[in-house]
């Protein structure tokens, strides 16, 4: 009975987390903190703290991990599914109507006004993230180091993936080397991996129609257990798969999936929900979800028991420190390359520049900002 009662608890809960939390990642980390830590105490806020550092050391969304970690502990195997299941689910249903409408009606003057508004004001909302990461995740001449050369080689056309194989290669070697007494010195203290991801260029099924519901999932099913850290680098993730390798979809309809993602509540991973429809409509759509958020449940699974470990693990930490810098600068040329196709006209300039300002500047939160690029753009047409 008592373990019925505490599954219908994490039910309720993350539903009602998955359909108030709005802001991104860092957001839903917050929200999870006051509600489950403060407020419910379930757990203590050391314990927080490992569960939130473990979420950043596996592949899939932190927000979506972390709740499937709090599951965990709180209902066993039952409240693990359960937790990330209703975390997700109320994103996921908002997004998939959103496509509905994208295809519906996305043809429509005024929604093509207003979604070309949005578009700059997504490539500001990922400058923002660069800007608030940058301290945390480049605190080392190695990280500087390797972050300029994966600047560099994205910006030739290098394959996302290969320079992050690089990156954890040579980050690996580095913390073995320093802990068998080489001089680790530049490593300048350890960071929270707050933010992990590449794009990359993933081995897929043939493009175009004949990608199907199978492809579909496959493809983003390697996305997501690749992908580590927040929905932010997964727009530079999918640039490099669906927009650069495949085809399948325009640098507009990307930069529309996020938008959505955004400004709905839960996980902006929920975008690929947004893909999967244009690709494939509702079979589409499952697959996508599907494939993207399952690693993210089998991470947590295979971890769960581990967390202290792996939090406290002196080697894995320093390596993501330097991933995490590499990460930060492709996140970088993924907002130069994808300027230059949107940001050519005064408006589009204007709004990138004017939302980037407001995003850094002050308080005002994202879902604003692509709500104000969306008005922006109708007044434009008007």
């Amino acid at each position: 009975m008592a373990a019925s009662h505490s599954l219908r608890e994490v039910a309720r809960v993350f539903l009602t987390l998955g359909t108030t939390a709005f802001g991104g990642p860092a957001a839903h980390v917050a929200a999870m903190e006051d509600e489950l830590v403060t407020r419910r105490r379930w757990i203590g806020r050391d314990e927080f703290a490992d569960l939130v550092g473990a979420a950043n050391l596996i592949p899939g969304p932190n927000s979506t991990e972390l709740a499937i970690h709090l599951g965990y502990r709180r209902a066993g195997w039952a409240g693990l599914l359960v937790a990330g299941s209703c975390f997700i689910v109320p994103a996921v249903v908002l997004v998939w109507l959103f496509a509905m409408a994208y295809v519906q009606f996305g043809t429509r003057v005024e929604v093509a006004a207003m979604l070309q508004g949005m578009q700059p004001a997504v490539l500001a909302v990922v400058v923002q993230a660069i800007w608030r990461l940058k301290g945390s995740l480049v605190r080392s001449r190695l990280g500087l180091a390797m972050a300029m050369v994966a600047f560099g080689g994205a910006m030739a056309g290098v394959s996302e993936l290969l320079l992050l194989l690089v990156a954890i290669g040579v980050a690996l070697a580095w913390a073995v080397w320093g802990a068998s007494g080489g001089n680790a010195s530049t490593h300048g203290g350890m960071a929270p991996p707050l933010l992990l991801a590449a794009p990359g260029t993933l081995p897929v099924v043939a493009s175009g129609p004949a990608l199907g519901v199978a492809g579909i999932f496959t493809s983003f099913l390697k996305i997501g257990g690749v992908l580590i850290g927040s929905g932010y680098v997964l727009l530079a993730f999918l640039r490099g798969e669906f927009v650069e390798r495949l085809g399948v979809l325009s640098e507009a309809q990307l930069l529309d999936a996020i938008a959505i993602g955004q400004v709905t509540p839960g996980p902006v991973f929920s975008a690929a929900t947004f893909i999967g429809y244009i690709l494939a409509g509702h079979a589409g759509a499952a697959a996508a979800t599907a494939g993207i958020f399952l690693p993210a449940f089998v991470a947590v699974a295979l971890t769960a028991p581990l967390v202290r470990q792996l939090r406290r693990s002196t080697i894995a930490s320093r390596a993501l420190d330097a991933v995490n810098a590499v990460s930060l600068a492709l996140m970088a040329a993924v907002v130069v390359l994808m300027a230059r196709g949107i940001a050519l006209d005064v408006p589009s300039l204007a709004i990138l520049l004017g939302a980037s300002l407001l995003l850094l500047r002050t308080s005002v939160g994202a879902g604003w900002v692509l709500l104000g690029g969306a008005l922006a753009g109708l007044v434009h047409l008007l």
